[in-house]
């Protein structure tokens, strides 16, 4: 089933989200309506807080934009109660855009290389490192269940550029490819 996508301004976006137990009711059915929504909606991750669920969950996948983006190596995963350990390297910028935020792209400075502890849809606890494109899709998923969204993490110039574009999404002013949920609806 294809969830709503929570567009900017709906506060489940800026909240810290809960861990997830193994006594979740029906996860795996989460799961597979999340995966259907984000595919649907044309990404590559989707957040808990981003179908209006304040849990710590995401999921990515890599694989689908492997060769556009010339990477060596991408992924599908589930991510649980995902914690990054570490981010190094030296911070290089990259365009990003975010389901909740259409239309809107901007340019991201984020470390290349994470290492992050995680359990998967099973409750199996991992430990791994990810490195460049698939270190910053994780990024981007991990900011939003600590309730940040990338348009926080725009040049001061970009954030005052795309301010009248923002409102019009929180109030629902937009049309989009997919279903969303907004803050408000101006009728």
């Amino acid at each position: 089933m294809i969830l709503p996508i929570y567009g900017y301004g709906q506060p489940v976006l800026k909240k810290v989200a809960q861990d997830i137990s193994s006594d979740y009711p029906a996860l795996d059915e989460l799961i597979v309506n999340m995966w259907e929504t984000m595919y649907n909606a044309h990404g590559v991750g989707l957040a808990g807080p981003q179908v209006g669920l304040a849990l710590r969950i995401f999921l990515i996948d890599t694989e689908q934009v492997k060769e556009d983006e010339k990477l060596d190596l991408g992924f599908k995963k589930v991510f649980l109660n995902a914690e990054i350990l570490e981010e190094e390297g030296t911070a290089w910028s990259y365009e990003e855009g975010c389901l909740s935020i259409p239309d809107i792209r901007g340019e991201v400075e984020r470390l290349p290389t994470i290492k992050i502890r995680y359990q998967d849809e099973h409750f199996t606890w991992f430990e791994e490192t990810y490195s460049g494109l698939n270190a910053r899709v994780i990024q981007h998923e991990y900011d939003h269940i600590e309730g940040v969204l990338f348009t926080e993490k725009l040049k001061p110039l970009k954030k005052r550029l795309i301010k009248k574009k923002l409102e019009l999404i929180r109030t629902g002013q937009i049309v989009s490819d997919y279903k969303m949920r907004f803050a408000s609806r101006v009728v």
